[in-house]
């Protein structure tokens, strides 16, 4: 399902003057094979998209498309006259490489017509001095006004904010752009998009260099960001923070959801469960009427109504498409079946293979596997006394007392080189600790994520390793493997082959069969999509022992952690509750002066300045006006709804697609107005 289909234009051209950016019938092939095709979609002014999809579907070459830096197979793309359009890749090794200059005199580029007004107006301050006049005086205010209003007082301030923001520090700012790291360079070209502020920021994949609280901070910004951002992140705390449409990437097409990440998955639970619905339903009646042909097939007084019912069932292939409930992807050709009077079972077994299809891939694949605890461990799983962990020459950080008991799991937390691997590496006993004493419980059986994930680099194959793990059928192996999607060929990969995201799903594969009951997990959501990570989520959830978790994925730590460990200032500091509650509970502290509070503390009131009062009162009206219009619209879209559920007693199929539409529509304008409510709430509380 596109979003928007090319027709619209035609009809609605004014939608090309409200948007920025619009696409019709996009497509990129090579040779017989589609990437995708037939995608079009629009991008409002004020958009916030979050655009999401399974590894290699195509979320990136779209994202070049629509930049303008690659071309399509079929299809146009449409920018706005006037507007531009800023570009992120996800790995910007390359960036700047003919450029000779250092990282802060790069971020002055962008500011080339101030750096010469400046100029221009430090000349007319020296001629004021030798040789003064009306004239020069009154050119001299008429430059210094326009270049206050661009902005010229405070771009040396906006670059030195934007560079520390990204965790760019002093250090960098004047080393030359070819000794920037690769991870540099892609936060160095960031920083540069942000300060030059084009009408759409596309991001592909923000937030793979930056630590937490560099990604905070560009939630922050991006928040308040005046033009439109489409953004692909596999950070879903991220996207929950920044966006506020989702476009679901899958075979068939893009999907649209109104709201954040947690929005969309509310709603795409009842995509499917409506999918699943007309499914049954349609199966029913196909079963039904295959029953009367088998019947009357032979019957010469019913034969020419079992002819004409065989027809019809043919034809029901196209309607049954047009219906939502099943896309021909697999290249059949379904006319072969058409009036094929000695076959009409396989005209059903047809139209049940495809509508079992147009269901799995409106459900993304998934591992399902459950991680099995193996005996059960003492009540006390980790404690620690007054510990000090490093290295002989380099301290990290000191820990005054922990305990973590069984079943609970800790999300330790910190910035990079904060010692979150060292401690690990303590737990498992290949360093010791240089103070103090760190104790692990009666009866652990540890399983390492991080060591069985870089011992997968070998020229064995996927099945091989397994069944070094544990000695079973190969007809076992490849049904266990099945469980964490390897299936087919994908068993005699050789392991230095696999992807980043494959070697992560072997290692949870033999973490699960070795039966740990203490699981530590370094970075375990690294490489991994985003239904991957649903499904590690889903695993980790039901696993019953005790997790230690260190992780940037922020939403699978507020999802798991019953405590957070948080490493600041060369200290652990731990919280019992989620990281969300952590979260409120930091920022309060923040914000009251003190450094640690044990009570979350109440939201503080706004400051009572003119400037501040102003600005809330103007962003209180505007979203008052938009829950205004998002009520008007659902009673409107109610009174249509009843309307159609009355003539749904006829029983007509376009009846009950006009039914199905409005609830989706219904559904859409409900999280709009939710989120507004959030926004009001957030306001006035």
């Amino acid at each position: 399902m596109n979003c928007l289909f090319p027709e619209i234009y035609y009809f609605f051209p004014w939608l090309y003057r409200m948007s920025i950016l619009s696409s019709e019938n996009l497509s990129i092939s090579f040779g017989v094979f589609d990437l995708f095709k037939g995608i079009s979609i629009s991008i409002a002014n004020d958009a916030k998209i979050g655009l999401i999809g399974p590894n290699g579907i195509g979320k990136t070459s779209l994202l070049l498309l629509l930049s303008g830096i690659n071309a399509p197979t079929t299809g146009r793309v449409h920018i706005a006259r006037g507007r531009k359009i800023g570009y992120l890749r996800q790995e910007a090794v390359e960036a700047f490489i003919d450029r000779d200059n250092t990282l802060y005199g790069e971020m002055l580029t962008v500011f080339g017509e101030l750096l010469q007004m400046r100029e221009e107006l430090a000349a007319l301050e020296e001629q004021l001095g030798t040789s003064y006049s009306d004239n020069l005086l009154e050119r001299y205010g008429n430059m210094q006004a326009e270049f206050e209003h661009l902005g010229g007082y405070t771009f040396d301030q906006r670059i030195r904010q934007t560079l520390s923001g990204l965790r760019l520090g002093e250090g960098s700012w004047d080393m030359p752009l070819q000794q920037l790291s690769g991870g540099q360079k892609t936060r160095a070209l960031l920083a540069r998009l942000l300060l030059e502020k084009p009408d759409l920021l596309i991001l592909d994949e923000p937030t793979n260099h930056l630590d937490i609280e560099a990604v905070e901070w560009l939630e922050r910004i991006l928040r308040e960001w005046q033009g439109a951002v489409l953004i692909v992140s596999h950070d879903r705390y991220f996207l929950d923070n920044t966006i506020n449409t989702i476009w679901e990437m899958s075979q068939t097409g893009i999907d649209i959801y109104a709201g954040n990440y947690s929005a969309y998955l509310l709603q795409r639970l009842e995509r499917w469960e409506y999918y699943q619905r007309v499914f049954e339903e349609e199966k029913n009646r196909l079963l039904g009427e295959v029953d009367f042909i088998q019947r009357n097939w032979v019957r010469a007084s019913t034969h020419a109504r079992a002819l004409g019912l065989l027809r019809r069932l043919s034809r029901d292939l196209a309607i049954v498409e047009n219906y939502g409930i099943m896309a021909l992807r697999d290249g059949r050709n379904w006319s072969e079946f058409h009036l094929r009077s000695d076959r009409p079972l396989e005209v059903l077994e047809a139209v049940r293979e495809v509508n079992a299809l147009r269901i799995e891939q409106a459900r993304p694949a998934i591992i399902r596997p459950r991680l099995p605890g193996a005996d059960t461990s003492g009540n006390i799983v980790i404690q620690a006394d007054y510990a000090e962990i490093g290295y002989p020459d380099h301290f990290l950080f000191s820990i005054n007392r922990l305990e973590l008991k069984r079943g609970e799991c800790a999300a330790l937390v910190g910035p990079n080189g904060s010692g979150k691997t060292t401690f690990l590496k303590v737990l498992t006993g290949q360093i010791n600790a240089l103070k103090g004493e760190v104790r692990l419980g009666a009866n652990l059986k540890i399983g390492y994520f991080a060591q069985a994930h870089s011992s997968l680099n070998g020229p064995e194959t996927v099945i091989d390793e397994l069944i070094s793990h544990r000695e079973m059928l190969p007809s076992e192996a490849r049904n266990y493997l099945a469980a964490y999607q390897f299936r087919d060929e994908d068993v005699f990969k050789p392991l230095s082959a696999l992807s980043g995201g494959e070697r992560a799903r072997l290692a949870l594969a033999i973490l699960a069969l070795d039966g740990a009951n203490l699981l530590l997990l370094d970075e375990p959501t690294n490489h991994l999509d985003i239904p991957a990570r649903e499904a590690l989520q889903e695993v980790l959830d039901s696993f019953k022992g005790t997790i230690l978790l260190v992780s940037h994925d922020r939403y699978l730590v507020d999802r798991l952690a019953t405590q957070i460990w948080d490493l600041r200032e060369a200290k652990l500091v731990i919280f019992r509750g989620t990281y969300r509650e952590y979260v409120l509970r930091s920022s309060s502290a923040s914000i009251s002066g003190t450094k640690a509070q044990t009570i979350l503390l109440p939201k503080p009131m706004f400051r009572d300045n003119s400037r501040e009062t102003r600005r809330r009162k103007e962003e209180l009206e505007k979203i008052e006006e938009r829950i205004r219009e998002r009520e008007a619209e659902l009673q409107k879209l109610s009174k249509e709804l009843e309307k159609a559920g009355e003539k749904a007693l006829e029983k007509n199929s376009k009846t009950h697609e006009k039914l199905h539409s409005i609830s989706m529509k219904i559904s859409q304008v409900q999280a709009e107005l939710d989120s507004l409510m959030a926004d009001w709430e957030r306001l006035v509380l």
